[in-house]
């Protein structure tokens, strides 16, 4: 297999959904990225009644369900982003913020409620460099786990 493409791998981890599913082709070192209704189609073999877009990546959602070759990527419940945010407010150097920050990645509706904490603080781009560096762990630990080769 060739060396697995660390930028692909995290983009694969970002779209990680309940409604899509990735995982990696270990034959050719593909991320291969399908929801719920690409799965169901594929399996059904009544690939006629799906939309043009689906037809042409419904060959590599069969293999991708099928194969032994597949390796799931990590999951929500792996990637732990509530622990991201919980991490990025103790982290945040304006400790003005830092209250405010983990009371908002806290309880019903913490995602929306940190977002826009984030934004109300100015600190998106800090929150996004955080996060895209946390993503960056993840997948490679996940792929030296796996004995994965892996280019940046």
């Amino acid at each position: 297999m060739p060396a697995v493409s660390l930028r692909e791998v995290v983009e694969g981890l970002d779209l990680q959904s309940d409604e899509l599913h990735a995982c990696l082709d270990l034959t050719s070192g593909e991320i291969v990225v399908f929801s719920l209704e690409m799965a169901h189609i594929a399996e059904s073999e009544h690939w006629e009644r799906a939309p043009e877009w689906m037809k042409e990546s419904l060959p590599q959602v069969k293999r991708a369900l099928e194969g032994d070759h597949m390796l799931d990527l990590p999951d929500r419940a792996h990637i732990d982003e509530w622990r991201m945010m919980q991490d990025f407010a103790e982290a945040e150097p304006q400790c003005r913020c830092r209250n405010e920050l983990s009371a908002a990645a806290r309880g019903k509706g913490a995602f929306r409620s940190f977002r826009d904490a984030v934004r109300r603080l100015g600190l998106e781009q800090a929150w996004y460099d955080y996060r895209e560096a946390a993503y960056l762990r993840v997948a490679r630990e996940w792929l030296e786990e796996n004995g994965i080769r892996y280019r940046d």
